[in-house]
């Protein structure tokens, strides 16, 4: 269970470490500004929606910090196993084509599936 004094000790933590206020925090999170506020002092809890728009909208947030003060912030994203770098190669009509440069580091991981997301709202799988 979330203890909200704790909870909003490491909201304050995000706010201070992102230079937001609060009103400019709510404002990107798209919740009330008394949500906040209710957070902060700790008379609320998180609803779980509330938590995974901060998990979308800050990704050195890890989970499990946000919610029980187990883990690390800000999240360490470059430890991920495979890094990769993108170069857009050449445009054609309304595609992008790119090369994509795959660091493995130390990782003995191989790629199962690349997915591509277009604005659209459609998607095109390719799978070895």
């Amino acid at each position: 269970m979330v203890n909200s004094l704790d909870f909003s000790k490491r909201l304050q933590t995000i706010l201070d470490y992102y230079g937001l206020s609060a009103t400019s925090f709510s404002e990107k999170m798209a919740v009330n500004r008394s949500t906040i506020s209710h957070l902060l002092s700790g008379r609320n809890k998180p609803s779980l929606e509330f938590v995974m728009k901060i998990l979308s909208n800050f990704p050195e947030v890890e989970l499990y910090w946000l919610l029980n003060g187990k883990g690390t912030f800000p999240l360490n994203l470059k430890s991920s196993k495979v890094e990769t770098e993108i170069q857009p190669s050449e445009k054609t009509d309304n595609n992008i084509v790119a090369s994509i440069n795959l660091d493995k580091n130390t990782s003995d991981s191989e790629i199962d599936k690349i997915v591509i997301f277009y604005k659209d709202g459609t998607f095109k799988a390719y799978k070895n």
